[in-house]
């Protein structure tokens, strides 16, 4: 049987920060979805640093830096898609 650490334990605690914006962003008006998704690459940034720590795993902080330095361009792109088109 696995032990839960104060990190996976930190992980589930962040879970329902991380759902909420994550369920907002598939409604509503479209600025509040592109606020809601940047909201929640936010929280997944700093769950996968937790999960690092949890797992023992530096790939997983890779993986967040990498989502950091791409949601901010990420969410420009799609503001300039909805301002044209929509």
């Amino acid at each position: 049987m696995a032990v839960v650490t104060i990190w996976m334990a930190a992980v589930l605690a962040l879970t329902p920060a991380f759902a909420v914006p994550a369920i907002a962003a598939c409604r509503g008006k479209a600025a509040d979805r592109l606020v809601a998704a940047q909201l929640a690459a936010s929280v997944a940034d700093i769950m996968l640093v937790l999960m690092s720590f949890a797992f023992d795993q530096t790939s997983y902080i890779d993986l967040a830096l990498a989502l950091a330095l791409l949601t901010l361009p990420g969410t420009l792109v799609m503001a300039t898609f909805i301002e044209r088109w929509l």
